[in-house]
């Protein structure tokens, strides 16, 4: 059964509270160009047909077919998603996990967050993004310099709370730091 009404309000409730968070960041502009890819009927129809509220629907499309097209589709087009951040090493020429530019890494936090707050609702708790992030560390193919930022990131979450965490991150974009 589709479930259009509840999974548009879902992915604006998500993209609501991502561009708040960017611009608490410092990237406005990345939380207003944020998932809109959702909106294409790629994703957006698999996401109605799929919708279970608590979880991604990603999640239950990959069950019934064993992938999620809207997946697919989402990954390869938003730079905020590590998995889109894979190249050919040019030695081993084997698909590799690449550093993610600083930018997408506080996206990616952002995103992270807001999905955190949306699918745990009222029992939210600024260390749940974090625990979420060690559940799939053992099968993330990510770049190590970035999983560790964006670990440290979850973790100061957790530990200093909102306010201080995105005061960090935005000074380190500000300075455009490496990491």
């Amino acid at each position: 059964m589709m479930h259009p009404i509840k999974h548009f309000r879902t992915v604006f409730r998500h993209r609501r509270r991502v561009i708040a968070h960017c611009a608490k960041a410092g990237i406005l502009w990345r939380g207003l160009m944020h998932d809109l890819s959702k909106y294409s009927p790629t994703e957006f129809l698999p996401g109605a047909k799929y919708f279970v509220g608590e979880r991604s629907p990603n999640e239950i499309e990959r069950r019934e077919h064993g992938y999620s097209s809207a997946w697919i589709h989402h990954k390869g087009r938003n730079r905020h998603h590590f998995e889109y951040w894979t190249d050919y090493d040019p030695i081993t020429h084997v698909m590799t996990p690449v550093k993610m530019p600083l930018l997408f890494v506080a996206e990616m936090f952002c995103d992270r967050v807001a999905a955190s707050k949306v699918y745990q609702g009222k029992n939210y708790t600024d260390a749940h993004p974090l625990a979420y992030f060690e559940r799939g560390k053992p099968t993330r193919a990510i770049h190590p310099a970035t999983s560790d930022l964006l670990e440290s990131w979850l973790t100061m979450l957790k530990e200093q709370g909102e306010d201080a965490t995105f005061r960090h991150i935005h000074e380190m974009l500000k300075a455009r730091q490496d990491y």
